[in-house]
């Protein structure tokens, strides 16, 4: 295969490592030496996962982890554009600026179906095992291009930018990360069969809509304590969607999934946990309270997940 997913970690981690050095550089960030140390070793991940032994690669993760959790991780001042000549910019270009936002989901769609058994001198073209991911990635870097060619702008602008945004996001940038690894770990340890012991010991699941409750519910109490429902998805699927909801009900197990995920979604919306989305525009926005966001998800979030109950309930052997 021509574009192999592996080829865009190497590239990922290779702009992390660049994000590092741009830190080192930068004199204003009081914490720069330990900012620095982080991304690094987020490069390294990307770098290098397939060779680090699994306990390396853990304790990658931990250090990364101190660094966050006792304050090592700030922002920075990047080199920007003097504010004159982006809001000119901005004038000239108008809606234009989408272009390049519009760019990827279009070019991913097109690489991953139009495109998806082209071949070149016997070799598919995309990799097929990840042909969504690979084509987001082409499309990530035509739509790079695009916005360099449409600002005039060189390379090294769009990797002053993005070390703007990621250093505006800060280590919640990794969480997405660590807690789908955190959800295999679960997998792994057994917790998905501890919660279906403690489901059917303790819950009736004779009655399908409590078993449905149950298994919608708990996605949304797991990704409320993990922040994200892929990390969630392993432990309630393996408790209580396939053993009870496939296995003794006969629901389909593409419905059980999809409906589990929008649960899960529900209970993103209601943490903290999930910083990217519900802390991080907080502090982007300068809003007084840092919960803001969250209570004003919530009473949209309840009654998504009853409509999802229901919605479960009734379509889950369709």
């Amino acid at each position: 295969m021509i574009f192999k997913l592996d080829y865009f970690y190497l590239l990922l981690g290779a702009m992390l490592a660049l994000l590092a050095l741009l830190t080192v550089s930068d004199k204003s960030n009081p914490k720069r030496w330990t900012t620095a140390l982080f991304w690094a070793l987020y490069a390294l991940v990307y770098l290098a996962g397939d060779v680090l032994p699994p306990a390396m690669a853990g304790l990658t993760m931990i250090a990364m982890a101190l660094l966050a959790g006792f304050g090592g991780v700030r922002m920075g001042a990047p080199k920007m554009l003097p504010e004159s000549e982006r809001r000119s910019s901005a004038r000239r270009l108008g809606h234009k600026l989408f272009i390049p936002a519009l760019v990827i989901p279009a070019v991913t769609m097109f690489a991953s179906t139009a495109l998806k058994d082209v071949k070149i001198a016997g070799l598919f073209l995309f990799d097929q095992k990840h042909l969504t991911l690979a084509a987001l990635g082409v499309a990530s870097v035509i739509a790079v291009a695009v916005a360099c060619a449409m600002l005039r702008a060189t390379p090294l602008q769009g990797a002053r930018e993005f070390r703007r945004l990621v250093d505006a996001m800060g280590w919640a940038i990794v969480l997405p990360h660590m807690l789908a690894v955190l959800g295999l770990l679960f997998s792994e340890a057994g917790v998905g069969k501890a919660v279906a012991h403690v489901s059917t010991s303790y819950i009736n699941m004779d009655w399908k809509l409590v078993a449905v409750a149950v298994y919608c519910g708990g996605m949304a109490l797991f990704t409320i304590v993990m922040g994200n429902g892929f990390a969630a998805f392993p432990v309630m699927a393996g408790g209580v969607g396939i053993p009870v909801l496939v296995g003794v009900y006969h629901a389909n197990p593409a419905v059980m999934a999809a409906i589990g995920m929008f649960s899960g979604y529900c209970g993103t919306l209601m943490t903290p946990m999930a910083a990217n989305f519900n802390i991080v525009p907080t502090a982007l926005l300068d809003l007084p309270d840092r919960n803001a966001v969250i209570k004003a998800q919530i009473p949209t979030a309840l009654p998504l997940l009853g409509a999802n109950i229901l919605l479960l309930y009734f379509l889950m052997n369709y």
